[in-house]
């Protein structure tokens, strides 16, 4: 494999993580109900309610949606899916990511100043080895299947579509993975546990990234990109859990490790 490529996609990949917006930078997880309620790190007082998410700003107080300036009053902001919309306010350029949670909606803001983004010290990861690359197959369902998942928040869950399955064997055991839509169209990806979970690994899933399989379904799954979840990072995130099938038997040292943060506590 090739280390120098792999290093690179890494360093890509935490500079995402912590960018201005990135998890590092949420600083609260909001649920706001009924009854308007206010959050010391977001302006207004926000409800929430089956005709969609209100704000009341106060003298003082802005916020802007898009290109569509909020100031003091009452701003209807209409039903919100999971993709959720963004909301900018502050001189530090702090945003809230207003979005719906199973029967909820969620205000999380993101500060870029926020002590945990600026006291992020790095993700340790595995060393590369190419024992990790393990050749696969993907097996389609005939047709997707609706999954509820479960979540690291206690009674949220999270419906996803299963594509199928990929089948491999590492050791001369044979093993699969449940597989759900990737991010780019085409693509796909799973979440799984294994033997380090909790030890050496976030005790949570990892994600790994599933390439566009070949016409004949084969493709090589690298488990030296296996990434943590936001969930490793904040106790503000939402993530999905792997399905129960998706624990391996096997320790998988490959891919990133706990992250630094959530050692020390």
């Amino acid at each position: 494999m090739d280390k120098e490529e792999w290093a690179v996609w890494h360093a890509e990949h935490e500079r995402r993580r912590s960018a201005p917006h990135g998890f590092l930078a949420v600083t609260g997880l909001h649920w706001p109900a009924a009854t308007p309620e206010r959050f010391d790190d977001v302006p207004g007082a926000w409800s929430a309610g089956p005709d969609g998410v209100t704000v009341t700003l106060d003298e003082g107080e802005e916020l802007t949606l898009g290109d569509r300036p909020l100031g003091p009053g009452t701003h209807d902001l209409g039903k919100v899916d999971e993709e959720g919309v963004t909301a900018e306010f502050g001189d530090e350029g702090a945003i809230a990511e207003i979005a719906r949670r199973g029967s909820g909606v969620i205000v999380r803001p993101r500060h870029p100043g926020h002590r945990t983004r600026l006291a992020y010290e790095g993700t340790p990861t595995f060393p590369p080895d190419e024992r990790w690359l393990v050749p696969a197959r993907f097996v389609p369902y005939e047709a997707p299947r609706p999954v509820t998942l479960g979540t690291v928040i206690d009674g949220l869950t999270d419906d996803d579509v299963a594509e199928g399955r990929v089948e491999f064997t590492i050791g001369g055991r044979p093993m699969s993975l449940t597989v759900f839509p990737g991010g780019v169209p085409g693509t796909l990806t799973t979440l799984f546990t294994d033997a380090t979970s909790g030890v050496t690994t976030h005790p949570a899933s990892r994600r790994l990234p599933v390439p566009r399989p070949a016409p004949d379904g084969t493709l090589t799954l690298d488990f030296n990109r296996a990434t943590n979840l936001p969930c490793a990072y904040t106790e503000f995130a939402t993530c999905a859990l792997a399905p129960p099938e998706n624990r391996l038997p096997i320790a998988v040292e490959a891919g990133e490790r706990t992250p630094v943060r959530s050692a020390r506590r």
